[in-house]
């Protein structure tokens, strides 16, 4: 216990703490990144956006019947038909 600076007695209390120190190491602190040039990972995302939903893949390609087979589906037929 060597770090522990603080004794949490509840769940809402540690849940209170993570959510500050996310907040601060998303929004206050610099990003390390090469190509982040001192600004935030919030920032960062916040900018840089538009290239992951360039990318998303299931806006890349019409719409297709989804063709795959669920295993449970095929177990359940098998365990049906020894029946």
């Amino acid at each position: 216990m060597t770090f522990r600076k603080k004794i949490y007695h509840t769940t809402e209390e540690l849940q209170a703490d993570l959510d500050r120190w996310l907040w601060q190491y998303n929004h206050e602190r610099t990003h390390s990144g090469k190509y982040c040039f001192g600004r935030t990972p919030y920032q960062t995302f916040q900018e840089t956006k538009y290239l992951a939903q360039e990318k998303m893949l299931d806006t890349l390609f019409p719409k297709e019947v989804d063709k795959t087979v669920n295993v449970l589906d095929l177990d359940k037929t098998r365990v049906e038909s020894t029946v």
